[in-house]
């Protein structure tokens, strides 16, 4: 027998605020349009944060939800693995601010920080949690509040993201071993730090300051498609699974004309992959379970589909984890 990380329930938060690209004509200093952004990235709106909105309120939400979905309640989980990479604070991490939210008085919990990566960075830890037996029922939740670190005069990042969490709950089975068993089958992880120029934050403990985010989009782009495809490919192979057996693609919500060329470069059409960047933008650590759980709810993911997710950010990290819903 085979220990696997089963999915038991899913969910998301949105905030209430929704931004439409014609706010951004508005602004003086931006010099954009509507159909500037819809070319360049596929974005249509976004969700912003308001004043009662943080990443651990906006993530205990959406656990709140895939524990429903789940019929579980907080006191089922052992741990909370949160991927963000724009915490309420510098610590206590925000898995804690969302432990203490539920509930949760016993288990453990933690941040994981890979930028758009973070969510499947967080499956890939949560998956070892489960198989090595440190814990039988794991919450996993990408939250974001990125609108916080956007440089509103920088036409090329501040209309391209926006805000939410997504979460799921993880839960060890046993499985035969085999590519037919329910849960996570296969991971794989990358990082190389001398791209780190390319998508960062300008700010932190040695600047004293919380900064904004700079991002080089053509040299992203450039690396995004080869990378991503490669990763989903590695992940499938460790698997044993192959294209024409994948039902749906969930991929970070970057940008539509990297969703299009990945799943391009993976022989996968589009209308088997589960596509939201039009209504979230770029959601960072959150867009992945948000798509999912916006996905199930369309009747797109179903018990027994073969799912691969992928997902690049600032490092550059990437990766990619093959599930079986």
């Amino acid at each position: 027998m085979t220990m696997r990380a089963v999915v038991r329930g899913v969910g998301h938060y949105l905030p209430t605020r929704v931004v439409e690209n014609a706010e951004f004509e508005a602004m003086p200093d931006l010099d954009t349009t509507d159909e500037w952004i819809k070319t360049r990235s596929g974005i249509e709106r976004r969700h912003f944060a308001t004043d009662g909105d943080t990443t651990s309120s906006m993530a205990a939400a959406a656990a709140r939800a895939a524990l429903a979905d789940a019929a579980m309640s907080a006191d089922d989980i052992d741990a909370v693995v949160l991927a963000t990479s724009t915490a309420d604070l510098t610590f206590p991490s925000a898995a804690t601010m969302v432990q203490s939210a539920l509930g949760m008085t016993r288990g453990f919990a933690f941040d994981v920080q890979a930028v758009c990566a973070g969510f499947v960075y967080a499956l890939a830890n949560a998956n070892a949690l489960i198989i090595s037996g440190q814990a039988r029922r794991v919450l996993v939740i990408g939250a974001e509040t990125f609108s916080k670190i956007m440089d509103w005069t920088d036409r090329s990042t501040c209309v391209l993201f926006g805000d939410g969490a997504g979460a799921l709950v993880l839960e060890a089975e046993d499985g035969a071993g085999t590519s037919a068993d329910r849960g996570i089958l296969a991971t794989d992880l990358n990082s190389d730090g001398r791209y780190r120029d390319l998508l960062y934050v300008d700010g932190g403990v040695s600047t004293g300051t919380s900064g904004y985010l700079r991002m080089q989009g053509n040299q992203v782009f450039r690396h995004a498609v080869e990378k991503l495809a490669s990763t989903a490919h590695t992940a499938m192979d460790r698997a044993g699974v192959t294209a024409d057996e994948v039902d749906w693609i969930v991929p970070h919500q970057a940008n539509i004309r990297i969703i299009q060329g990945t799943a391009k470069k993976m022989n996968i059409p589009m209308d088997q992959v589960v596509v939201t960047v039009q209504d979230h933008g770029n959601t960072s650590a959150a867009s992945i379970p948000l798509a999912m759980s916006v996905g199930r709810a369309r009747g797109q993911l179903k018990d027994g589909d073969l799912i691969v997710t992928e997902a690049i950010g600032g490092g550059l990290a990437w990766g990619a984890v093959v599930l079986r819903w």
